[in-house]
């Protein structure tokens, strides 16, 4: 075998698993350089990748690392070994994890991370027709505004804006994630509406603080034209969080500039209405974001292109868009 290691896997034996749990281990603890990052990256602790590994060299008989208190180096047999399993990790997982269900269906706990918000309303009715289809697949969601850490916290995807690509992380665009005015019309009768977004400052305005860097948020509107202007708002009352603007709107305390997926539910009742409706700004996608793999785990893959079909049948990009596309 050219001097590399050959392993037979039999997916019958629990052992089977096991190995492929150390193999693992293994691999991302070389390519990380550490148990740590490792662990972090598999959602184990520190002592089980460690252990796991091991147990792997136990079974081998070579000394796959050499261990330090600062530093995790390959030894010579371990370079070796990396290069002969490293690049059939992915697709010995995805075999096994067809074949333990006893057919080719998704199946396993699917880890997601999604805004509140945008989760219950678009994301959340869906599931029913997920699991429908994919009863194996155990859903795992968090709901939560902040850009999460896909590798380190263990998550098979995440859904939202504003996300790092860091190395090895892909995103899938969705929709856009305009910016609008809106206010009630109780809050509008009898006031001039707003011809555009400069406007706006005559208005009480709902703005927002972040709650990363402290600083209300301003934006710059534009029109299908082209044309660019800021849009400034009499800070009247500050929160953070857009579900809040949204609902101080539509108790008619003033204007605010917010997301349409967040404004949808509202402009449709009729509880808001846009403000200066040739404008918008442009906050960038919506998208889904999962680890960059050759092949995907089967409920990722699942997922994402549910998903994907999902948002283009229900037209999400188009009833997302601040301007005609």
């Amino acid at each position: 075998m050219n001097g590399f290691y050959y392993f037979q896997v039999t997916v019958e034996d629990d052992t089977s698993m096991e190995t492929l749990a150390n193999l693992e281990s293994f691999v991302r603890s070389a390519e990380t350089g550490g148990f740590s990052a490792a662990a972090r990256r598999l959602a184990l602790t520190p002592a089980a990748v460690s252990r796991n590994v091991a147990m792997l060299e136990r079974n081998l008989g070579v000394r796959l690392f050499h261990r330090s208190t600062r530093k995790l180096t390959l030894t010579e047999e371990g370079e070796r070994f990396l290069l002969a399993v490293e690049g059939n990790l992915e697709g010995l997982q995805h075999a096994i994890a067809n074949i333990a269900t006893g057919r080719d269906e998704p199946a396993g706990v699917l880890k997601i991370s999604v805004s509140i918000n945008f989760g219950t309303n678009y994301i959340l009715p869906l599931l029913p027709a997920f699991l429908e289809r994919y009863p194996q697949i155990h859903p795992d969601w968090q709901f939560d505004s902040r850009p999460v850490d896909l590798i380190a916290e263990g998550f098979d995807a995440a859904i939202g804006g504003g996300f790092e690509l860091a190395q090895g992380i892909v995103a899938r665009t969705l929709a856009p994630a305009h910016i609008i005015a809106v206010a009630s019309p109780r809050y509008m009768q009898g006031r001039t509406p707003p011809a555009d977004p400069q406007d706006l400052a005559a208005l009480d305005g709902i703005v927002m603080r972040s709650s990363r860097t402290g600083r209300v948020r301003q934006w710059t509107m534009k029109n299908v034209h082209g044309s660019e202007m800021p849009a400034v708002l009499q800070e009247k009352i500050v929160f953070n969080d857009p579900v809040a603007m949204c609902e101080a709107a539509v108790l008619g305390l003033g204007v605010t500039l917010i997301t349409v997926p967040d404004a949808l539910p509202h402009l449709e009742s009729g509880a808001l209405m846009r403000l200066a409706p040739q404008w918008h700004a442009d906050a960038g996608p919506i998208s889904i974001y999962y680890a960059s793999r050759t092949l995907l785990p089967a409920k990722t893959r699942a997922f994402v292109d549910f998903l994907i079909a999902a948002v283009k049948r229900d037209r999400l990009a188009e009833r997302f868009a601040g301007s005609p596309v």
